[in-house]
């Protein structure tokens, strides 16, 4: 089965309603050693258009990863970029702001993270936290200190607009973006919560809070459609993911990631007629040596 990253992409000004949007679908792979197959073939492109990208260094490249628990984030970027050189690629896991951060804007602390040329930068989680499980959770507002009870109801829409003003800018000045939504059902997420409990190596970071969540799914549900609609842009679009089946999901990250480079039509520097002179001199003196 042919991925075509279309399916999965959130067009821009289309209303979304997740219900819509499967979280499992027929599987790209035949077997299990079709996907390691597949996946490793990904990987090497990718490699190869890393090492490209930073040799062309005119664009970076930022990945988004959003999602509810347990849908794979962290899985995914393991095992989509594990070829990456690290030297290239910067992961940043985004999580409660700290004292100095809530201090500044809620786009402080992500731009301060954006890659350089050249490089691959990811956010597993960003600062679309601030108009997804803020809104869930209206009280967050209250410790950034900005707004009081009768300009709430316009945060939402100030916040989408700073993200689009924010993503625009980058993109015209070369930073490419993809965001990705892992979209997963509330039963498979039930399942994997169990999992994680039964496992010693992941049961650690397991709370009581990751459950409490599950009662505001619906709210969820409506704040991540909304912000998928205000915010998926022809320059910054956003996919949604079906996460249920993992290795799946991981062929679908890794085709889109493959399709988006492929589509900068870079190339490897070609050297002019002086740099042609110092590559004749130096291939001589280091001939001469033997």
């Amino acid at each position: 089965m042919k991925i075509n990253s279309i399916d999965y992409l959130v067009r821009p000004g289309k209303k979304v309603k997740l219900d819509k949007w499967p979280t499992a679908i027929k599987p790209v792979y035949k077997s299990k050693d079709e996907y390691k197959k597949l996946l490793g073939e990904h990987i090497d492109e990718l490699r190869s258009l890393q090492n490209l990208l930073y040799a062309y260094n005119k664009y970076s490249v930022l990945l988004i990863f959003q999602s509810m628990d347990a849908a794979g984030k962290d899985g995914s970027i393991k095992h989509v970029m594990s070829g990456i050189n690290p030297q290239g690629c910067q992961v940043f896991s985004f999580k409660h702001p700290s004292t100095e951060e809530l201090e500044h804007d809620f786009l402080w602390r992500e731009i301060r993270c954006l890659p350089e040329r050249g490089k691959i930068g990811i956010f597993n989680r960003s600062h679309y936290e601030e108009v997804l499980i803020a809104r869930v959770h209206p009280e967050i507002l209250d410790s950034e200190g900005l707004w009081d009870e009768s300009n709430k109801k316009m945060v939402w829409q100030d916040r989408y607009r700073s993200i689009i003003d924010l993503e625009s800018h980058l993109h015209r000045n070369g930073t490419r973006i993809i965001k990705f939504f892992l979209h997963i059902s509330k039963e498979e997420q039930r399942k994997r919560f169990l999992k994680r409990i039964d496992d010693q190596k992941k049961s650690w970071k397991f709370s009581t809070a990751d459950v409490e969540e599950r009662k505001y799914w619906k709210q969820y549900m409506k704040a991540y459609e909304d912000c998928l609609e205000a915010t998926s842009l022809a320059d910054s679009p956003w996919y949604v993911i079906p996460a249920d089946d993992k290795e799946n999901a991981h062929l679908i990250i890794s085709q889109i990631i493959l399709d988006m480079l492929n589509k900068l039509k870079m190339m490897y520097p070609k050297p002019d007629a002086k740099r042609k002179q110092e590559l004749k001199k130096i291939r001589k003196l280091l001939s001469d040596e033997a």
